[in-house]
């Protein structure tokens, strides 16, 4: 209980004093877990998330009652057990639909939503690109393993061309959606992504996430043993992953490989990969990443790089740009109307109409 109040009073303190660089730490990982036995598969990219989560939030410091974890229907929508914090586990695809109005209510509350490819970008696409152009102050963790798992391995609307699963037995007949896409043409203001086997850069994102004023949205490119086993690992592992991924660093140049010795660089109007000191490009001609830029072009053709192209998969932030968010405006209208309407209560509301008096 001393505990307790202690970490309350220096959190109160810390609000009151934010121009005050405090060093200690007034949480650790372990506040923020549950005592439910976490019921994943072993070897689950999930529990590369959840552990990465505990330590984001315990590097925030937010308290966990002031913190809400919500999610749909899925695997990675179990998440929300796994949190000593405030938690909905609500329905199929829904999940971004209740975290906006658990926003919008209590926009001092810290809400994260957890949803998989399937629960997010299929029956719950819709709630994901409003959530997205309303720009509400929502982390959403997108996890990606490209197949439905719950379910037992149908395809998702994520799964590649001619992918073969229990429902595509000759293979998909249709095209994927690319989490990026749908998250900038939607006016997107923020978007990562990261490896589930990366814990140090899972953890780092998750903390600028949560740090970003409105929608950000966290692409985990995650594994499913059982039913999609190895689906990321042609960058995964670490054999190949400097040589086929790029960590991208805002103000930073856009260099990857082992030796830290390629580069990204504009060729017309694409990306080009190139290796510096050769065929004329120096390390001047490499671009800077630039996540502050207004313009999403940039970011779109980032977050689409694939390797059939000769390009790295980006991972790290590549959208980070400030905005007006949902829930800070309409609190701000209703604060704006409150003070110009002096009806204060229901009895002042109820007397201000015609009445009368009954003898």
């Amino acid at each position: 209980m001393y505990q307790t109040s202690l970490r309350h009073l220096l959190t109160s303190w810390r609000r009151n004093n934010m121009d005050i660089d405090m060093k200690m730490a007034l949480y650790t990982a372990k506040d923020y877990k549950s005592d439910q036995y976490v019921r994943w598969c072993p070897g689950c990219g999930d529990h590369a998330l959840l552990n990465c989560l505990h330590k984001a939030m315990a590097e925030l410091s937010i308290e966990p009652h002031m913190t809400a974890v919500i999610s749909g229907i899925g695997c990675s929508s179990r998440l929300p057990y796994y949190m000593n914090t405030y938690g909905f586990h609500t329905i199929h695809g829904r999940g971004a639909a209740i975290a906006t109005g658990v926003k919008t209510a209590k926009p001092e509350l810290s809400v994260w939503l957890a949803t998989g490819d399937g629960d997010c970008l299929a029956i719950g696409g819709n709630h994901f690109i409003h959530a997205v152009r309303r720009n509400i102050d929502l982390n959403i963790l997108l996890l990606n393993n490209k197949i439905y798992g719950l379910t037992k391995g149908q395809f998702s609307p994520t799964s590649d061309r001619g992918f073969v699963t229990k429902s595509s037995p000759y293979g998909t007949v249709e095209d994927p959606f690319h989490p990026v896409e749908l998250a900038l043409g939607a006016r997107g203001n923020f978007f990562a992504r990261c490896i589930d086997v990366d814990l140090a850069t899972t953890t780092q994102v998750l903390v600028e996430a949560a740090k970003h004023k409105g929608t950000s949205v966290v692409e985990v490119l995650q594994n499913c043993v059982i039913f999609n086993d190895a689906i990321h690992e042609n960058i995964a592992d670490k054999a190949w992953r400097a040589e086929r991924t790029i960590m991208l660093k805002h103000g930073e140049k856009m260099i990857f490989g082992a030796n830290k010795d390629k580069g990204i660089v504009l060729d017309g109007w694409n990306l080009k990969t190139i290796t510096i000191g050769q065929d004329g490009y120096t390390l001047d001609n490499v671009l800077v990443h630039d996540a502050k830029m207004q313009d999403n072009t940039l970011h779109l053709k980032l977050g689409l790089m694939r390797l059939e192209t000769g390009l790295p998969v980006a991972l790290g932030v590549i959208r980070d740009v400030e905005a007006p968010t949902y829930d800070r405006c309409v609190k701000e209208q209703i604060e704006e109307v409150q003070a110009k309407n002096p009806i204060r209560t229901l009895k002042d509301y109820l007397m201000s109409k015609d009445v009368w008096e009954v003898k």
